[in-house]
């Protein structure tokens, strides 16, 4: 007997309805004879309703409450939906995080999966029920509740797959697949039938939604047989696995995108072994997630140094940057927002050289100014006038050919 893991995202349980045809998907899972294990987001837009509750009370809410706050959403959903596949003959049970023994680190607000105790889940899997978890949360040592991030449940599911040794995990989401870019925002993106574990985590990385980062560093690291696909249309998805053995010849395979990017300059950084780490070092202590960083000149003793960050961490930063300000060593600093961040993903660019050269030059034509740039072997990243995100994107997904990747037909 197999056993399959499913996530459904909150577009696919966004209402009463939703969450019947979701049962529906899962029952016809059941019915191949799996074993099934259920994950599942909070309705619709109800994380951004609660968010907006906890802005009303309080413009900086204490993380813990968060928490508490935001792990309710899911806590709604599981009970429906298990509901829904009792009301329909099927024997289910609904567990939170905690309950199903999620545990996770105390960062409140974007912990990480520790360990999973799964005796529990197997159980009930062993009496056949289908088992329904609440994904993106969790519970520390101590007991505290915690969550995972936006997009948290992709994790859940991929690390609860890897603890059970699951046959499959299949992402459910509102598109058919992974795009070569937001299919929203760009028109001619196209959907790919596969990518790799590699290229994926780049574009998560780098601001595609449709999957979270850590739940592609899961699936890469244990091996997990990954798909992404609609909960609405009965299509084949986009497979995620260690090699693409579709589509090879494409160098750039992805054009990924975020906005609300700030740049911190700090002048007259004194020069030193520990002065540079101390800076990253002070951030990461306070969980500040830094990016592109650029040590842009040296003058004399002095250093002068750039690194982006996502706006919510703004005010946190700079409350940091002037604390410290004395015993980091530097005069003072600046910062710019109204920023974003485009980049290219592609394997093929590790044996094609003069693709970030094209980037640069493409962008230029456009009048589309640089103000940061990063690269790995995958993927070249660029950091510009947040007025001209999408119209970059839209250039490069062109100029890279990416228009022309052909749609699955099914």
């Amino acid at each position: 007997m197999a056993l399959a893991v499913l996530k459904f995202g909150g577009t696919s349980v966004g209402d009463v309805d939703r969450i019947k045809n979701t049962a529906n998907r899962i029952i016809d899972e059941k019915k191949q004879g799996n074993q099934v294990v259920v994950v599942v987001s909070a309705m619709g837009k109800t994380t951004d309703q609660l968010v907006a509750l906890a802005n009303e009370i309080s413009s900086y809410p204490s993380k813990r409450e968060m928490d508490m706050l935001l792990s309710t959403g899911e806590q709604v959903t599981i009970a429906l939906l298990t509901m829904a596949l009792t009301e329909k003959g099927y024997s289910a049970i609904s567990f939170t995080g905690w309950q199903a023994g999620i545990e996770t680190e105390s960062n409140h607000c974007n912990a990480r999966i520790t360990n999973i105790e799964p005796e529990k889940i197997k159980r009930h899997l062993n009496d056949e029920k289908i088992v329904i978890i609440a994904g993106f949360q969790g519970v520390t040592e101590e007991g505290e509740i915690t969550t995972l991030g936006r997009g948290g449940s992709d994790t859940t599911a991929v690390a609860l797959a890897a603890a059970l040794k699951a046959n499959k995990c299949v992402i459910y989401t509102d598109v058919t697949g992974v795009f070569t870019s937001d299919p929203r925002y760009i028109p001619n993106a196209r959907k790919l039938e596969s990518i790799s574990y590699d290229e994926m985590l780049e574009l998560a990385n780098l601001g595609a939604g449709v999957l979270h980062a850590r739940a592609v560093e899961f699936a890469k690291n244990y091996q997990i047989s990954l798909e992404v696909c609609s909960s609405l249309e009965k299509v084949s998805g986009t497979v995620i696995e260690e090699e693409v053995t579709v589509e090879k010849s494409l160098i750039v395979r992805g054009v990924a995108f975020e906005e609300d990017i700030t740049r911190i300059t700090i002048f007259e950084l004194e020069n030193g072994l520990q002065n540079l780490s101390s800076i990253f070092t002070t951030l990461a202590a306070r969980n500040i997630n830094v990016d592109i960083i650029i040590q842009n000149q040296t003058v004399g003793e002095n250093t002068y140094l750039s690194f982006s960050i996502k706006n919510d961490d703004l005010r946190e930063t700079i409350d940091i940057l002037e604390h410290y300000q004395t015993t980091l060593g530097f005069k003072h600093f600046e910062y710019e927002s109204g920023l974003a961040k485009v980049s290219i993903i592609g394997s093929g660019m590790i044996s094609n050289p003069g693709v970030a050269a094209k980037m640069f030059e493409v962008l230029a034509q456009n009048n589309i100014q640089i103000k940061m740039v990063s690269t790995s072997e995958i993927k070249v990243s660029t950091v510009i006038n947040q007025s001209q995100m999408l119209d970059a994107a839209k250039i490069l997904h062109a100029e890279f050919e990416l228009d022309l990747v052909e749609h699955n037909v099914n």
